[in-house]
């Protein structure tokens, strides 16, 4: 089967680089082994709709979807986060999140002087005043720096929490302040979709349909072949796949597999060894609302959050109900441990006690997942972001949250997906 443009992977970047290339007038065909949309799926459980992650996208109004949504004409329901109903739980009271100005001179977290310096560092970072350094840990640039007490505790805050790290000092300097300079100068931080996941997914499945692109589901690769230094075809039991181009939305652990034996393994196998950003995640639907007046409470010391998503998307839970989320962030060495992840259960249900009393008795489904993996690359100064193409390998290309591109989590996956199609539209 011959297509211009083969895509393996139909998560979030591959879907969105085959909309993206077929409303161009490419002819594509996305290979997808599982269910469409990866990590990023939708799950039905008893009438309500679990995310695998929360369905939030950072910087809204900037971000590489809003492109997305504008060319592609998709049909997206906005629901913005309300920073007034976010709270920090310091174990002995709340604060207000410094999501903005009037947060930031509300919140207990922060001396008065505090608040000063810290308003000083988020203007030095719009600004690009503060920009990192090469081999630089952030931890490391804030000791270099001297910024101590209230303010580091605050920024380290800030990197735990859009990271989804429990160890923040430990992020290069230069992906924080690339980050935390598009975060600051937006309008709409933090947003969710209506429909969760799924609506993403049809709407980007719409628009290949839509444009004669062609998506295999249950289609596994399991032999890439190249020559002279190019992909020439992909094998899939006894269906061959050939095209100009090739693009693979597959984490690095995958790639090396199918790439064994080929020029390209070489290049991909360091990126195997990655560690990935993985939480605990412990969602709750209960069959009426639990009285609170905040959707959002980051526990500061335990670095866990739980998120009201029903209140941002009300198609997520039958009529009536509520869908809560609770999210810990997991060390390494803890992954797998019973005992550890045990008292992540505790604390997290103690963490719903506190804060929506009353859950328990209107309990109606519980998903848990002690290993969700958020992102496939977790920062740190021993890993640095794949590249979306190797300079010898001009009809190969690669795109995920694992890739060179702007943001985090989903932003990452679309940026480097947008940056291959328009690599590829330019060729």
């Amino acid at each position: 089967m011959n297509f211009d443009v083969v895509i393996v992977g139909g998560g979030l970047a591959g879907l969105s680089t085959a909309a993206y290339l077929s409303n161009n007038g490419k002819k594509v065909a996305v290979l997808e082994r599982g269910k469409l949309g990866g990590r990023a799926v939708t799950l039905p459980l008893k009438g309500f709709k679990f995310n695998f992650g929360a369905h939030a996208i950072y910087g809204r109004d900037t971000s590489i979807l809003k492109t997305f949504e504008k060319e592609l004409k998709l049909n997206i329901d906005w629901n913005d986060f309300n920073p007034y109903k976010a709270r920090y739980d310091t174990g002995k009271e709340l604060s207000h999140v410094p999501s903005n100005v009037r947060g930031l001179f509300k919140t207990k977290i922060l001396s008065s002087p505090g608040k000063v310096l810290f308003a000083w560092e988020v203007f030095k970072t719009m600004l690009s005043i503060d920009s990192g350094e090469p081999h630089v840990s952030i931890g490391k640039w804030l000791e270099k720096n001297k910024i101590e007490g209230d303010v580091k505790k605050m920024m380290l805050t800030l990197a735990s929490s859009n990271f989804f790290t429990s160890e923040p000092e430990q992020i290069p300097s230069e992906v924080f302040f690339q980050y935390y300079k598009r975060i600051f100068t937006t309008n709409k931080p933090v947003a969710y979709i209506g429909g969760g996941w799924q609506a993403l997914i049809d709407e980007f499945v719409r628009v290949i349909k839509d444009n004669n692109g062609e998506i295999f589901e249950k289609t596994k690769l399991q032999q890439v072949v190249t020559a002279n230094n190019k992909v020439t075809e992909l094998h899939c039991g006894d269906t061959i796949y050939s095209a100009n181009d090739f693009v693979f939305c597959i984490p690095p652990k995958e790639l090396a597999k199918v790439f064994t034996e080929t020029e390209i393994e070489d290049w991909v196998k360091q990126y195997a060894k990655y560690q990935s950003t993985k939480v605990y995640v412990y969602d709750i639907g209960l069959s009426e609302r639990v009285d609170s007046p905040f959707t959002y409470i980051y526990d500061q010391e335990n670095k866990m959050f739980i998120t009201d998503i029903s209140y941002y998307d009300e198609t997520c839970t039958p009529e009536g109900g509520q869908l809560l989320q609770a999210v810990a962030y997991l060390k390494e060495e803890e992954i797998g441990k019973p005992e550890i992840l045990e008292e992540y259960k505790e604390k997290i249900e103690a963490l719903y006690d506190k804060h929506f009393n009353g859950w328990r008795e209107n309990l109606v489904v519980q998903r848990v997942s002690k290993n969700a993996v958020v992102q496939e690359i977790k920062w740190n100064m021993n890993q640095v972001a794949m590249p979306i193409y190797f300079p010898d390998f001009r009809n190969t290309f690669f795109a995920g949250d694992w890739c060179e591109g702007q943001g985090q989590l989903s932003e990452l996956s679309f940026s480097s997906a947008l940056n291959v199609a328009n690599l590829i539209l330019k060729k």
